[in-house]
C-alpha cells in the first residue's frame, strides 16, 4: 500500500509556552501605568513575546478584552488568547481572541513595585510560594568569569553565574536564578519570564536595581545595614521581595 506524501502542509502535536498577563484591575489607565513602570526597568526586553490574557482574578468585574489586547500591542506584547472562568466566557468571548486552555503549574503574580523591605534574620530554606505560570526555565546554566562594565548586558535562558564585578550601569538578566560571586553594583533581574521561584544570590550586595519575576526595587529605597555590601539572597514571598542575609560559613 503506497502512502502519498503531502507536500503543502503538516499537522503535528505541539506544546506552546506563553506568558500569562493576569488582569487584576478593570481600569485601563492603571494597567497602562503599571506596564510603563515595568518597562522602565527592562525596556523592550519582552518585545514580541506572546501572552494569554488571564481574566480569572476579576471575579464579577468586566473589562473590554480587545482594548486590553490593543494596550499590550502598544508595549510589543502579542496576545494570542484568553484564559477565563466558565462564567466569564459569555462576555469575554465577544472579542477577536479565542479561549485557550493552559496546563496550570503554579500561580503567577502580576509585576509590582516592591515596598520597603524591613531588616530580615539570616536566611533559612523557605517554602516556595505558589505561582501560576506556564513559562519554562531552561536547564542550562551560563557562567560569566569576567567583570561587566557599564553598558554591558548579559541574558541567560536558564540560571546565570557571574564570577566578576557587575559594575554600575551593567545589567544581568536570567530566566532562572542569578548567582553573583562578586560585588553587584548594577542591575540584576531574575525570573524575567515569570518564574516566581527564581532567586538572586550575591556575595557583596550594592545594587542599582534588583527584580524577580518583574517585581523590582531600586536604589532609591536605601537598603538596611544588615544587607548592604554583604552576602544576601533575594526571593519572592506573596509578591513581595524579601532581601535577607546569607550565612556563608
Amino acid at each position: 500500500m503506497s502512502h502519498k506524501k503531502l507536500p503543502y502542509f503538516e499537522l503535528r502535536n505541539s506544546t506552546v509556552d506563553t506568558l500569562l498577563f493576569i488582569v487584576k484591575s478593570t481600569d485601563l489607565s492603571e494597567l497602562r501605568a503599571e506596564l510603563a513602570r515595568r518597562y522602565e526597568a527592562t525596556p523592550g526586553f519582552f518585545a514580541n513575546d506572546v501572552v494569554a490574557i488571564d481574566l480569572r482574578r476579576l471575579e464579577n468585574e468586566r473589562i473590554p478584552v480587545d482594548e486590553v489586547a490593543v494596550l499590550l500591542n502598544e508595549f510589543r506584547l502579542r496576545p494570542i488568547g484568553i484564559v477565563a472562568t466558565e462564567a466569564q466566557q459569555e462576555w469575554a468571548g465577544k472579542g477577536n481572541l479565542p479561549f485557550v486552555e493552559l496546563r496550570e503549574r503554579r500561580d503567577a503574580g502580576k509585576p509590582a513595585i516592591a515596598p520597603d523591605i524591613p531588616d530580615a534574620p539570616p536566611a533559612t530554606p523557605p517554602s516556595p510560594p505558589p505561582v501560576e505560570s506556564t513559562a519554562k526555565v531552561a536547564a542550562t546554566t551560563m557562567v560569566i568569569d569576567k567583570p561587566l562594565r557599564s553598558g554591558q548586558q548579559i541574558y541567560a535562558s536558564g540560571d546565570l553565574v557571574v564570577l566578576g564585578l557587575v559594575s554600575f550601569g551593567a545589567e544581568v538578566l536570567a530566566a532562572g536564578s542569578i548567582h553573583i560571586y562578586a560585588p553587584l553594583r548594577g542591575r540584576a533581574l531574575a525570573g524575567v519570564h515569570g518564574d516566581h521561584e527564581a532567586r538572586i544570590f550575591c556575595t557583596c550586595f550594592e545594587p542599582e536595581l534588583i527584580a524577580v519575576a518583574g517585581i523590582y526595587r531600586t536604589a532609591e529605597n536605601p537598603l538596611p545595614d544588615n544587607v548592604l555590601g554583604k552576602p544576601v539572597q533575594v526571593r519572592l514571598n506573596q509578591e513581595k521581595l524579601i532581601i535577607e542575609p546569607l550565612r556563608l560559613t
